[in-house]
């Protein structure tokens, strides 16, 4: 998943982007909000971790923009106000959940995946194509009698691409979702990724196709 952190306490950041990391996601930090503005003109993101207090302007302002412009991205406010009131008007803005500070960070941890479930649906957990069967939460892919332990970066890819078979993804839009903007790499990176993958759905019915100057795009050829 790819993260957008708003936070300008930078100890508080950092901490943050290391716990989050270890489980596997991609984090971009913006420490005010017009440079979140930027992110997300830029990039798409799978949950927001929103600060309320930030250097230009009021966290809760982020969230009625991030809202005027009809996107269903899930935001978490992380909050020193613990009034009831406060926390109400958060709700209202259109905030999917908050934690007050200061938290444990195995609690933030927790009301991400808590938000992430319910942002999902009734959505698959596991997925089923072309003789392959994928299960994104568990990181495996199992081809015949064949199971796959996916990396972090080899599973968002697969997930990217299985949930839109058919369609085409260009290198930047595959750099943009498996690394952050902290991150110096090349779209050519992206083919590594793309060769595992294609090593790992071997004996299935799927097959990822190179589109020269467009992208890449996962067919169902059985």
């Amino acid at each position: 998943m790819k993260f957008l952190l708003i936070e300008d306490n930078i100890e508080l950041a950092n901490a943050i982007v290391m716990r989050l990391q270890l489980d596997g996601h991609v984090i971009d930090h913006a420490d005010k909000i017009s440079d979140a503005r930027a992110f997300t003109h830029t990039s798409d993101y799978d949950l927001i971790l929103l600060d309320v207090m930030l250097p230009d302007g009021d966290g809760r302002d982020f969230l009625k923009w991030h809202r005027a412009g009809k996107t269903n991205t899930p935001v978490i406010v992380l909050t020193a106000r613990s009034q009831v009131s406060d926390r109400i008007s958060m709700l209202d803005s259109g905030a999917d959940d908050y934690v007050t500070k200061p938290f444990d960070h195995a609690e933030l941890e927790a009301r991400c995946r808590a938000v992430l479930r319910r942002n999902s649906g009734t959505r698959q957990t596991v997925i089923s194509l072309g003789g392959a069967s994928f299960d994104p939460v568990a990181g495996h892919l199992t081809v015949g009698d064949q199971k796959v332990d996916l990396r972090n970066r080899e599973l968002r890819l697969l997930e990217l691409l299985i949930n839109a078979p058919g369609q085409i993804f260009s290198k930047q839009k595959l750099v943009d979702r498996l690394f952050s903007y902290d991150e110096d790499v090349s779209e050519n990176a992206v083919e590594v990724y793309i060769g595992r993958l294609r090593k790992h759905l071997a004996g299935s019915e799927l097959r990822i196709s190179t589109h020269r100057g467009l992208g890449y795009r996962l067919d169902h050829v059985g």
